[in-house]
């Protein structure tokens, strides 16, 4: 496989240690959202009955970035495009990178061999997928077929091959919370503007895999359905996407805010949890009688929605455990002071759970164990 190849343990190394160095430097600056419009110049992305995709994002994009720069003020949008031209998918991570933003929002139009698709979803970077959800992964990432030397570039990507899907392990775990939320809330936003929600999905998109940052790629229609084209093409149309999209923004900016005020920027935070009444009722975590002692756990998944016991997520495993935390539910196994014990478990977990990671808690504070 893929995952054995040298090339491609360096490049992993260099992005975990860019990841690093961008949260220690979050606070530098103003804070900076990256806006990405898909396709451009010689990759139109999807095709219409009258329309390309590549016009569609950019239109949306831009008016994404002027009501962020309206009314926000203290907030730098930064376009990976603004106008027609191509930009490869690398170098589009490499602009959000490069600036040390907190915000990555990617903006697409889908495509269906079916004329009968229609409405909004908005994706993270993960592994949770569909065959439905591999297919757009697929195309968005074809692009690369137009770039020189792509096989080595992405360490031998296939965007065809499931194989390369599989190979992954995504670098997102630190951001994976604040994508899914932002992600949560634009799909709420479509709701509220009467675009029909598809819901948040997770799978492999080589745009977000190298951002070192909360990042979702928002898929704002069929172009491929009558409707959603001509309401995608219509002023209107592309001011209701462009409010939600914005209205969403504006919810996780107030949340980085209110962040920024009790979290110091390190390598591995401790969150203190902060619960009213009726989510602690719904939140169970097991202290030690021996205040110093920690108590470790292994978190399989957050959920924006609280998720039934038989739930077919949790691939049949049993005694799971969730606290609520910022508006999701996090799913944990296990519950011990042994470090060497709990690190086993995450080692036969994750071979149903990639993304599973190690929690403490020590005091009442929660933190990342790396």
């Amino acid at each position: 496989m893929y995952i054995k190849n040298q090339s491609y343990h360096l490049v992993r190394i260099f992005l975990l240690f860019t990841l690093v160095f961008i949260s220690v430097n979050a606070n530098a600056g103003d804070f900076k959202v990256i806006i990405d419009a898909g396709h451009g110049g010689k990759d139109p992305g999807a095709i219409g009955s009258f329309s390309k995709e590549k016009d569609i994002n950019l239109a949306i994009a831009l008016q994404v970035g002027e009501m962020i720069k309206t009314r926000n003020p203290n907030v730098k949008v930064i376009y990976t495009r603004d106008g027609d031209y191509f930009v490869e998918l690398q170098e589009r991570a490499n602009i959000a990178n490069r600036s040390k933003a907190q915000l990555f929002i990617s903006v697409h139009t889908n495509s269906s061999t079916s004329s009968a698709s229609y409405g909004a979803e908005t994706y993270t970077m993960g592994l949770r997928r569909s065959n439905e959800n591999l297919a757009v992964a697929r195309r968005e990432n074809a692009v690369i077929l137009l770039e020189d030397n792509y096989k080595v570039k992405y360490e031998g990507f296939d965007p065809n091959s499931s194989e390369s899907y599989i190979m992954f392990e995504t670098l997102h775990d630190r951001f994976m919370d604040q994508s899914i939320s932002m992600a949560t809330n634009i799909q709420k936003e479509f709701r509220g503007n009467d675009i029909t929600d598809r819901g948040v999905r997770q799978d492999v998109f080589l745009v977000l895999r190298n951002t070192g940052m909360p990042s979702v790629l928002v898929e704002v229609g069929y172009i491929s359905n009558r409707n959603d084209e001509n309401f995608l093409n219509s002023k209107s149309g592309q001011q209701k996407v462009a409010n939600a999209i914005y209205n969403a923004f504006v919810q996780f900016k107030r949340n980085y805010d209110k962040r920024q005020g009790t979290l110091s920027i390190e390598q591995r935070p401790q969150i203190t949890e902060k619960k009213d009444t009726a989510e602690r009722e719904s939140t169970r975590v097991v202290t030690s009688k021996n205040q110093e002692e920690v108590i470790y756990k292994v978190q399989i998944l957050a959920s924006p929605f609280q998720l039934k016991a038989n739930s077919s997520e949790f691939k049949g495993e049993k005694n799971i455990d969730f606290y609520k935390e910022k508006g999701l539910y996090k799913y944990t196994i296990g519950n011990t002071s042994d470090l060497k014990e709990i690190n086993r478990l995450r080692s036969e977990l994750s071979r149903k759970f990639k993304d599973c990671f190690v929690i403490g808690y020590r005091n009442g504070e929660k933190f990342i164990v790396k």
